[in-house]
């Protein structure tokens, strides 16, 4: 009957603005949680069936929550280096274990940011989930890919230790003074009593100031390289000048004992300068220290190999066997636009050598940059990239299913994810050191609250008019 079906309209009332009161409830619990997505209750009419002459029969009205997953907070700046909020659509991949993870294990999304360094290193944040992405080698490649979260690891930046870096070049900025006396052991013929220069059998890497033997270098450069574990080494560009102007042999030696033969030149020859001063880049050949000055380099091999077998082209030189050190390729650049090696009427000097290479280096810091690589920075300088943050795009993000912790399940209606580099593709860049802030705004809240309690009242009131009712139509039989 009518009354019944008012009665019943009135139920259904309660039971959605309950529903709304829960939603609302939610949203003021949740004002301060990190990247927390509004909800709200939305009504939507039942309506019966209607049987023509027999009257209306009321259906009510049932309320269903939609989440504005999709609507972005507002970015907070931290003191955390590894808080990270996402400025666009992308969302975190996170895990709930941090290792030996197959594929059954379940993908969370999540848009809480705040991470922490658990005790085994792992990035971990509030609600316990850990941050996914992807390794990156040791040539800084990434290899990522769209749709394959197996490729994801647990990003973990407490397995990282000390660093090193080996030299790779050197920069030389030095002059050689162009008015310097040529030395008997540089005249031709060699004066009576006097020992001639010869790189094989009287050279400058030779030259011992105690015992007199080998031949003495006008000018030496000195130039501290770093070995493949960061021990640091010397490498030394020895110069006597020639009996022809704007010529001077030169050698490249190991001072302090590093190779395999130090008393032997690693390397050998002349170097000549043009009238004004300027290294001759042209002068090259089998006579001259680099066959080309352009592009010299020294070649070192590791320690206690074996020399190739021609027509192989054979190093340099080889690191001393005890060391235990890799081979070293380091590129010389003589003709900087700095000075470069020149040869002026002035005094032999080295204005500067410029080197890359480090020490041994302890870890002091991470950062993750916008584009989502987490860096290990070292105190000695050297920076290394450990991996790279995935974030994932959905077609629908507002149909998500919601999970405890502030995040995600993917669903039917949210479509199947699109893993993307922070940056690319609409997935928004990564703020290192903000969070995101709730999208709950109190005002509309506390004002929904208001209008719930008077709904939820009007349907009570329905129940109590419908009731009153349906005691007179009782009362008629009395």
């Amino acid at each position: 009957m009518s009354i019944n079906g008012a009665m019943l309209a009135g139920v259904s009332g309660l039971t959605a603005n309950a529903a709304a009161l829960s939603t609302i409830s939610q949203n003021i619990a949740n004002v301060n949680t990190v990247g927390y997505k509004r909800a709200t209750s939305e009504f939507a009419t039942v309506v019966n069936s209607q049987t023509q002459g027999v009257g209306f029969s009321a259906g009510g009205v049932q309320a269903t929550a939609r989440h504005f997953i999709s609507q972005a907070g507002q970015l907070q700046r931290t003191t955390s280096g590894t808080d990270l909020a996402i400025a666009g659509q992308g969302f975190f991949v996170v895990t709930e274990k941090s290792e030996n993870l197959v594929n059954s294990d379940a993908r969370l999304f999540t848009r809480a940011g705040a991470f922490k360094i658990d005790d085994l290193g792992y990035l971990q944040n509030t609600a316990g989930l850990y941050l996914q992405g992807w390794p990156v080698d040791t040539d800084g490649n990434v290899a990522s890919d769209p749709s394959d979260v197996n490729r994801l690891k647990t990003i973990n930046v407490g397995s990282v230790g000390g660093a090193a870096e080996p030299t790779t070049r050197v920069g030389l900025n030095a002059n050689l003074k162009s008015s310097q006396k040529v030395s008997d052991a540089a005249t031709v013929p060699t004066p009576a009593g006097v020992t001639a220069y010869d790189p094989a059998t009287n050279s400058m890497a030779m030259w011992d100031p105690v015992t007199g033997t080998g031949v003495k270098p006008d000018f030496e450069i000195t130039i501290p390289v770093s070995d493949s574990k960061g021990g640091q080494r010397s490498i030394a560009i020895a110069f006597l000048k020639g009996p022809n102007a704007n010529e001077w042999y030169a050698e490249v030696h190991a001072p302090d004992g590093s190779v395999v033969n130090p008393n032997t030149p690693l390397k050998s020859g002349m170097v000549r300068f043009t009238q004004d001063g300027r290294l001759d880049t042209t002068f090259n050949g089998p006579t001259a220290l680099f066959p080309d000055p352009s592009q010299a380099s020294l070649t070192l091999g590791a320690s206690g190999s074996v020399p190739p077998v021609p027509p192989a082209v054979a190093p340099d030189g080889t690191w001393a066997a005890g060391l235990g050190i890799a081979a070293q390729t380091i590129a010389i650049d003589l003709t900087a636009a700095a000075g470069g090696l020149t040869q002026y009427d002035s005094t032999s000097i080295v204005q500067a050598t410029y080197t890359n290479g480090t020490a041994f280096g302890n870890l002091t810091e991470v950062k993750i940059d916008d584009t989502g690589f987490v860096t290990a920075i070292f105190d000695n300088g050297v920076m290394r990239k450990i991996a790279q943050v995935a974030l994932a795009t959905f077609p629908s993000a507002d149909n998500l299913t919601e999970v405890s912790g502030n995040a995600f399940r993917v669903s039917q209606s949210s479509g199947t994810f699109n893993l993307k580099a922070p940056g690319t593709g609409g997935a928004g860049l990564l703020g290192a050191s903000q969070l995101e802030a709730s999208t709950v705004d109190l005002s509309t809240e506390f004002t929904g609250l208001i209008t719930t309690q008077r709904a939820y009242s009007a349907s009570s009131k329905i129940i109590t008019t419908a009731d009153e009712m349906l005691a007179e139509l009782i009362n008629i039989k009395r």
